[in-house]
C-alpha cells in the first residue's frame, strides 16, 4: 500500500479512536473507552509494522 495512502488511513483510525474514547468515557464507560483507544493505536502500529500480503509467484 502506498506510504500517502497508509497515512490517511493511520490518520482517520486515530481521530475515530479518540472520538470513541471521548464519547464512551463521556457515556461512563471508562473501560470500554481505554480498549476502543488501545485497539485504534494497535491497528495503526500494526498496519505499520506487518507486510502486506501478497502473491509469492512473482
Amino acid at each position: 500500500m502506498p506510504t500517502h495512502i497508509k497515512l490517511i488511513v493511520s490518520a482517520l483510525t486515530l481521530v475515530v479512536g479518540a472520538l470513541f474514547y471521548y464519547f464512551e468515557s463521556q457515556l461512563g464507560q471508562a473501560n470500554v473507552a481505554i480498549v476502543g483507544a488501545c485497539l485504534s493505536v494497535f491497528m495503526v502500529l500494526a498496519m505499520w509494522i506487518f507486510p502486506e500480503a501478497g502473491d509469492r509467484a512473482k
